[in-house]
């Protein structure tokens, strides 16, 4: 299920994808303002400034944080050019950096951007994608 939960600001809005999620708590444990998965909503955007809250975004490991300026035109269709960086976490996820379309084994396309964390561990109950299973599971690699 590709549910997106979005929380909007006068200056941007924040989208969260929870099936991308790794529950890496990095929101939570650096703007606890912004970010409390004790409170309903979660998210609570006044709790900071527009810049905290894009820094904190950007730390996101999974990408299941992101976020659009409300002032900017999102553009449909990647930038040609664009270099995709993949980045191994030591006894975790892999990371892909960049604009992605990725086919399911019953060839369904489903199109990504920013950052998508992959599995390594093979215990996800998401796959492709990274759940956190890695740490339950003790994964080293």
């Amino acid at each position: 299920m590709n549910i997106k939960k979005k929380y909007t600001t006068d200056d941007l809005t924040i989208i969260w994808e929870p099936a991308k999620c790794i529950h890496s708590a990095i929101c939570f444990k650096n703007l606890p303002s912004v970010f409390d998965p004790r409170k309903r909503p979660w998210v609570m955007p006044e709790g900071g400034s527009t810049e905290q809250i894009i820094e904190q975004i950007k730390s996101c490991p999974s990408g299941a944080l992101s976020y659009v300026m409300n002032h900017e035109i999102v553009e449909e269709t990647p930038k040609s050019g664009v270099i995709t960086k993949v980045e191994i976490l030591e006894n975790g996820p892999m990371l892909v950096h960049g604009e992605l379309s990725i086919a399911d084994k019953t060839g369904a396309v489903l199109q990504q951007s920013g950052v998508t964390a992959f599995c390594r561990c093979g215990n996800s109950g998401n796959k492709p994608f990274c759940d956190g299973s890695h740490a339950r599971v003790g994964f080293v690699g």
